[in-house]
């Protein structure tokens, strides 16, 4: 199998003056989690549709899964899953039938199809209801079962675009467990587009930034919060006047120093030693409660990337 799951060189789809995508060039190892970030309207679910043949490229290409999309955009789909705005299940039928019927539709032979949609409704625990009409399901559930849904026909590949959208904390939490397991045990392939910032943390091995259609910024999270400096530090307590903080920016292991809501912030370099400047603050007279140390998170990432210019 190709090592890149997706490459696309150039890729971009204007409708009229509008340029949903615009010269997108990404690769996406096989095996991994993918995730697509970008606010409304970015060209997230364009790409998608893009990737999956569906749209033909105003110019550049695609290969999924070492096919062209503009010409072999039967074999693509053929051989991925996609979960898009709509789930694709059949509310008034129970989820044993609906997945009876996908199995039909990717003509699996009857045993495999059994054999198949009893191990995914037990991994995403749904077996037990198994017989239940889908159409009296919480909204967490139909995801689950759409996710299996996706999943039915061993694909190397599959499209998730917004999988949790519209879920509560708990339903969402229970989608992404299920996903996470279910993608370490099969070796599939997952593109994955999201608002959750948080999400994309937890499930990706890398993540693309994407504004006005045009690819920001790609690569692991840790790459991507380098971006927006080194290690920083929180320190909680009282007594950060300005002539500490003149003092304290002053340091040479010192990149940046602010108070936000009483809480002060330390942008550090990377050698930085923390218990020294601990002791800096408490001798300079600060009141220090508590000191926590880590990295900008990926939403700030995110933040800040939406914030710079076009």
């Amino acid at each position: 199998m190709n090592s890149l799951a997706i490459r696309t060189t150039g890729l971009s789809r204007h409708f009229g003056p509008v340029k949903a995508v615009d010269g997108l060039s990404l690769e996406v190892p096989a095996g991994t989690v993918f995730g697509f970030l970008g606010p409304n309207g970015s060209g997230k679910t364009t790409t998608i549709r893009l990737l999956l043949g569906l749209l033909e490229p105003t110019r550049g290409r695609a290969e999924v899964l070492g096919f062209d999309t503009l010409t072999q955009g039967d074999e693509v789909r053929a051989r991925t899953g996609a979960l898009l705005e709509h789930s694709g299940l059949y509310e008034r039928l129970s989820a044993a039938d609906n997945l009876e019927f996908y199995g039909r539709v990717w003509r699996l032979p009857a045993a495999e199809r059994k054999a198949r949609a009893r191990e995914l409704l037990t991994h995403m625990g749904l077996w037990e209801r198994r017989g239940e009409q889908v159409g009296t399901w919480s909204r967490g559930m139909k995801q689950k079962l759409a996710v299996a849904r996706a999943l039915l026909h061993r694909p190397a590949l599959i499209f998730l675009d917004e999988p949790t959208a519209g879920l509560d904390p708990v339903a969402a939490a229970a989608l992404r467990e299920d996903l996470a397991a279910l993608v370490s045990r099969e070796g599939v392939t997952v593109f994955l587009t999201t608002h959750n910032l948080a999400e994309a943390e937890k499930l990706c091995a890398q993540v693309g930034v994407i504004r006005q259609g045009r690819l920001l910024a790609v690569g692991s999270p840790d790459e991507l919060r380098a971006r927006t400096g080194g290690p920083r530090a929180e320190v909680v307590g009282h007594g950060f006047s300005e002539e500490l903080l003149a003092r304290l920016r002053a340091r040479p292991e010192v990149v940046a120093a602010e108070v936000q809501n009483s809480h002060l912030i330390i942008e550090l370099r990377s050698d930085a030693d923390m218990a020294a400047l601990v002791s800096f603050l408490v001798g300079a007279g600060a009141q220090v409660e508590e000191v926590r140390r880590g990295k900008a998170s990926l939403e700030e990432v995110f933040l800040t990337l939406m914030e710079e210019e076009p």
